[in-house]
């Protein structure tokens, strides 16, 4: 005896199960893959931050986080610029060529504007963070120091642009970290301008 067989249903049927099967995969593939992406804290510790500097007053410093690390902005006033001359001499790299900080960044102000310094607040020598001292002659460091960050670990001394002193343990200036600013009050540290 022969049965007769429905074509349409077969096919109904074999194409309904195929559908179900891929449905089925994907929903077991979206969190396998999801767990390849990275997790919204390591997004976070490398995503730039934007900082408000209208409340930062001349000669004053903030400090923000940026990848885990502390970022030291300062508001330097004509003073604070008026040191940096006259102690090249007594620098180990003092036109920064062989320190962290981006091309914008290799002036004496080793800043893109000169009244503001951004810094990544972290020694070059042995990871401590170093002191803002920027009084001039500061009799605790040195007298003849004219000013700038000192790292009280091991006697590190930098200036007011974050080059460091010769015969210190630490050997380059504090880096510099990408940054650019979106207007005149607010800078963004962690992208360039023009670059992603």
């Amino acid at each position: 005896m022969t049965e007769e067989v429905d074509t349409g249903r077969r096919h109904f049927l074999t194409v309904a199960t195929i559908a179900t099967g891929a449905v089925g995969a994907a929903f077991a593939a979206v969190p396998f893959l999801a767990s390849w992406q990275p997790r919204a804290r390591a997004k976070a510790m490398g995503a730039p931050v934007e900082v408000d500097l209208s409340k930062v007053e001349p000669g004053a410093m903030v400090k923000v986080e940026w990848r885990g690390k502390a970022i030291y902005i300062v508001n330097r006033t004509p003073q604070m610029l008026e040191q940096l001359k006259g102690h090249d001499d007594r620098l180990r790299d003092p036109e920064s060529k062989e320190s962290d900080q981006p091309a914008f960044a290799k002036n004496v102000d080793r800043s893109m504007k000169p009244e503001w310094l951004v810094l990544v607040g972290v020694c070059t020598h042995l990871g401590c963070a170093p002191l803002d001292k920027f009084t001039a002659g500061d009799v605790t460091v040195a007298a003849d120091w004219p000013g700038g960050f000192f790292c009280p670990c091991h006697g590190s001394k930098f200036d007011l642009s974050g080059r460091v002193f010769k015969d210190v343990p630490a050997p380059t200036n504090l880096p510099v970290p990408p940054y650019s600013f979106l207007s005149d009050t607010r800078i963004l540290i962690g992208a360039e301008a023009g670059k992603a």
